[in-house]
């Protein structure tokens, strides 16, 4: 390649500067230096800036000369990993166009894969003048470098051994959505130097107590890096959950204890050495610039008219997710970045799966939410996405953005309409019986299509995103005034119930009820077909003082407090994780329709009252009808000759005599939540018995054939 004429500085006299070449994209270690490649429609110049190691100073600035379409790139020879760089572009600044480009600020490369320094808030960082009577049509011309950071060249080579992906069937799959340093900060079991870090959360005693729970992958909240909104800092919070990214390829530092790459990877190395699978939650459906009004640290800076979905004829942006901007995943190369992205976290980090955050966002094109739009069609083509676990969360704010079952198979969702409804259900609001029964079978009116499957179906009770469980029986009204928005923040409707007083309490039959309570909704989701997801800290009583959106709070109000652990609700979560496990039936990938297996001729689904009776089409809507039962075998379609049976009663209202359907041998009692310290192996069940109030009975048949309906 021939040498461009540039002029460096001393200390980097002899670093050759060639046209390199225009993938990959980024910063990429070459042998002999360091090739850069960044994409721009729209910008007129873009200059490479490199920085010394602390990234402090600028000490030179190359004119990237070379441009293949619309990537821009460069090749300096001598340079090896820890260079620090960022980029500056120049165009015009015509916010009315959609373009917003100054090269006085600092622009972090898009795929930069570690990073120098934290973003200090500072109206330099703005692309306009602050307080211009011209608003964000003015023009700012502070340099920005000293408030941004910084790209690091890394080299992402990491000694995997016989590192081997769990790659854990989705019907035997058990999700533990956790955070990472709300996990381990006030862990007595973990080194203290390395609490709320990777390693940490890798250690041998969270491992331990997930085998304990039979968890089979964790689903850590956002560790892209990310930044705490200018907003929270001036109230001295910061963005604790993470859904605020910067750098799509980076660890978010701050979970790190020595700033490297290899410690994301130790993580994910010691949980698939222990058969946990790791799976990410991802926030492509924006960037942390925020709206017209936010900062130009990186995408804006580089072209706002491609990496944006823009609105008002280029000065504002759509705004589908809440945060004031979208990305717009219509654009090829932002799509590549995105797709890039998810294939750096598997092929370079070992992860085994991504939940993107506001997924709507990410299928809808110019006529709206396409389930075969290009991202879809992109996730399901690729072969290396192809063979991790893909979950959606189905809705945002935007037009038609609620799409829950509407996700192309290999997609799971989460399933809001079992947590609402389950949570109505135990909390005694009438007529939901008939929904209940649709949520235990997998939503099949939501999921049942398309080849898709019951394991479609992601139940939770709760979520980062809301109560705690005990939070859920414990209050009535969200308490959320430290996050400084006077309690406006946070959902409004929880269908929670304190079961008699609000907050914490030490009366003896509230707490109780509670208990129960608790027990009633966990047995409820791991009874259920589909794939279970627990919150972490759930199966301890973990308390957020009522405040149901934590997401500024990295104190101990979200730090779970393992030192107050309610053991003897863990061992009851075991429990059920341990029956889930034992028992085909609880968990299958085929829908059940009540049709005849070839086996036996025996339905595969038969719902009853307490009475034996099967309910009639009024009797569904009846608000009485409070105590619903269902006999479960493996489905008809599978063709399964397994004759074994399970008989499930879940009832919300005052204590009933029970009819347990007739067998050749019987039934035995697996699980009372009225009783959690039933003998593990069981009780033999009359055929004639009562369902407590307020309880979850799962009934197993003995060895010997069924009589039948």
């Amino acid at each position: 390649m021939t040498a461009l004429a540039v002029s460096l500085p001393a200390r980097l006299q002899g670093h050759a500067v060639s046209p390199g070449r225009p993938w990959p994209m980024g910063a990429s270690l070459t042998g002999d230096g360091v090739n850069f490649a960044v994409f721009s429609a729209h910008a007129e110049r873009i200059e490479l800036c490199l920085f010394t190691p602390d990234g402090r100073k600028e000490m030179a600035r190359l004119d990237i000369g070379d441009r293949d379409g619309d990537i821009w790139h460069i090749h300096v020879g001598g340079l090896t990993v820890g260079t620090v760089y960022g980029f500056r572009a120049h165009g015009p600044y015509a916010p009315e166009q959609g373009h917003r480009f100054n090269p006085n600020k600092l622009l972090l490369d898009p795929y930069a894969r570690a990073l120098e320094g934290r973003l200090k808030w500072s109206d330099a960082l703005m692309g306009y003048k602050i307080g211009s009577p011209r608003g964000d049509l003015s023009f700012d011309t502070r340099d920005s470098a000293f408030a941004v950071p910084k790209a690091v060249v890394t080299d992402a080579s990491f000694t995997w051994g016989n590192d081997q992906a769990p790659r854990t069937p989705r019907a035997e799959t058990l999700i533990y959505e956790a955070h990472v340093k709300s996990m381990t900060a006030l862990h007595p079991g973990v080194d203290k130097g390395l609490r709320g870090t990777y390693l940490g959360l890798s250690s041998d005693p969270v491992i331990e107590h997930l085998h304990k729970l039979g968890v089979t992958a964790i689903e850590l909240l956002p560790v892209q890096a990310y930044i705490d909104d200018r907003f929270l800092v001036s109230k001295g919070l910061r963005n604790h959950w993470g859904y605020n990214t910067l750098a799509f390829f980076a660890p978010e530092p701050r979970y790190m204890s020595q700033g490297a790459l290899w410690e994301f990877q130790t993580m994910v190395r010691r949980f698939h050495a222990g058969g946990i699978e790791v799976i990410l939650d991802v926030v492509y459906n924006h960037t942390a610039e925020g709206d017209e009004w936010g900062p130009t640290v990186s995408f804006r800076g580089l072209d706002n008219a491609s990496y944006y979905r823009l609105s008002g004829g280029g000065r504002t942006y759509a705004n589908d997710a809440g945060t004031g901007n979208t990305l717009n995943l219509t654009q090829p190369n932002v799509l590549r970045m995105v797709m890039d992205s998810l294939r750096y976290w598997v092929e370079m980090t070992h992860v085994d799966g991504f939940r993107f955050d506001l997924a709507t966002v990410l299928g809808r094109e110019a006529h709206g939410f396409d389930p075969n739009g290009g991202f879809f069609d992109a996730i399901r083509q690729d072969p290396v996405l192809s063979r991790v676990k893909i979950i959606a969360e189905p809705w945002d704010i935007g037009p038609g953005g609620y799409q829950l079952g509407a996700y192309p198979h290999p997609f799971l969702e989460w399933n809001d309409r079992f947590r609402d409804g389950v949570r109505r259900f135990w909390k005694g609001d009438a007529g939901l019986t008939r929904d209940l029964a649709a949520r235990l079978l997998g939503s099949a009116e939501r999921f049942d299509h398309s080849g898709r499957a019951a394991t479609s179906s992601v139940n939770y009770v709760t979520s980062h995103d809301g109560f705690t469980l005990e939070d859920l029986v414990s209050f009535t009204i969200k308490r959320n005034f430290a996050n400084g928005e006077d309690n406006r923040d946070g959902h409004h409707e929880n269908h929670s119930d304190n079961l008699g007083v609000e907050g914490p309490t030490k009366d003896a039959q509230v707490l109780a009820a509670r208990g129960l309570r608790k027990r009633n909704l966990l047995a409820t989701l791991m009874l259920s077909q589909g794939v279970p997801m627990l919150l972490a800290g759930d199966e301890i009583g973990h308390s957020q003082g009522g405040n149901n959106n934590a997401y500024a709070q990295d104190n101990e109000t979200s730090w779970i407090d393992w030192g107050a652990r309610d053991r003897t609700l863990q061992a009851f979560v075991e429990r059920l994780s341990t029956l889930r496990r034992s028992l085909p039936v609880l968990r299958q990938r085929r829908f059940l329709h009540a049709r005849k297996r070839v086996a036996d001729q025996i339905p595969d689904v038969i719902w009853r009252r307490a009475n034996g009776t099967v309910p009639q089409s009024e009797e569904w809507h009846d608000p009485a009808f409070r105590c619903l039962c269902v006999e479960l075998r493996m489905a008809a379609e599978g063709g399964d000759p397994n004759p074994e049976a399970v008989f499930a009663v879940f009832n919300t209202g005052a204590a009933t005599p029970l009819h347990l359907p007739e067998t050749a041998a019987g039934w035995e009692l697996l699980l009372d939540t009225t009783r959690p310290d039933l003998p593990e192996d069981g009780l033999p069940a009359t055929p004639f018995t009562e369902a407590p109030a307020h309880c979850v009975l799962l009934f197993r048949s003995k060895t010997g054939e069924p009589k039948g309906v």
